[in-house]
């Protein structure tokens, strides 16, 4: 079963997050939602959350499963407030507890916030598959950019996360702590050994050089023009390369708010006395 696959485009975090769809069955997933953010004012929103919703229900899909691909370094989940509206089980993958791990130690959260991944209904193991109606799901491990990245292969399309961007715009950064330039390399080799016909869908795109923004391609377009890891480029050049280009990054402007709250599921800090949540942010460490 091939899937129906719908995108919806946050300019304002150049993210893309899906609606995957079975077209007898009318079951569905979400996958890498964003939640309105406005950092300089410290307030949320529901904007493209909603169009989501507005979609499912328009369409009277059944959301079975609201998927994370990796802890997001860029934007908010809105995989709590999808739950709400939607149903579905919060998901991802198991190497979450490596980044509640080193995270946890960053922002100083001791045993309030549990290590474990209890915070989703469900952890997914390397090569695990689920059924959502005629579909099947297939977890494939992805780290590199994150310890806990995965990949979702439903039929022909891949849902990529951050391991892949448009061939014109290469690869993920691996400078967080826990990266691993040399573990995004074989990762995303994993994806590329998939039939060259194979649908590949991207976490993001920048338009680069003022193209159209663009989210959806191939592992043979990706293998013959991926600037950062098309064919013939080696393990070795590939870590040099990638090293080199982290080294001149900044950080991502979410990344300190993004990190705290979505390896908690998007759950946000317990309410003060005054009923306000506050967000941590640690000095002179990241």
């Amino acid at each position: 079963m091939n899937p129906v696959v719908t995108a919806f485009f946050h300019k304002p975090t150049y993210t893309v997050s899906y609606v995957v769809s079975d077209p007898q069955s009318r079951k569905a997933v979400v996958i890498d939602s964003v939640l309105d953010f406005d950092y300089s004012a410290g307030r949320t929103g529901t904007m493209a959350a909603d169009d989501i919703v507005d979609f499912i229900v328009a369409e009277k899909l059944e959301v079975d499963w609201i998927l994370e691909t990796h802890v997001h370094a860029d934007h908010l989940t809105a995989a709590p407030y999808l739950q709400k509206k939607l149903g579905g089980l919060l998901a991802i993958g198991s190497g979450v507890t490596a980044v509640q791990s080193r995270f946890g130690e960053i922002y100083n959260f001791g045993d309030e916030m549990p290590k474990d991944g209890s915070q989703f209904q469900h952890l997914f193991a390397d090569n695990e598959k689920i059924d959502v109606g005629g579909m099947t799901i297939n977890v494939i491990f992805v780290p590199g950019h994150t310890p806990g990245c995965v990949a979702y292969k439903i039929g022909n399309a891949v849902f990529v996360g951050d391991t892949l961007f448009m061939p014109d715009y290469g690869t993920a950064r691996c400078d967080f702590p826990g990266g691993d330039a040399r573990e995004l390399y074989r990762s995303i080799h994993k994806i590329l050994s998939l039939p060259d016909e194979t649908r590949l869908f991207m976490c993001h795109d920048y338009g680069p050089n003022g193209r159209p923004f663009a989210w959806e391609t191939t592992v043979a377009r990706q293998k013959s023009g991926n600037i950062h890891i098309r064919d013939g480029v080696s393990e070795d050049e590939f870590v040099k390369m990638r090293r080199a280009r982290d080294a001149t990054l900044s950080m991502p402007g979410l990344i300190i708010p993004s990190i705290q709250v979505n390896m908690q599921a998007g759950k946000f800090p317990k309410a003060e006395d005054n009923d306000v949540s506050y967000l941590k942010v640690p000095l002179d460490l990241i």
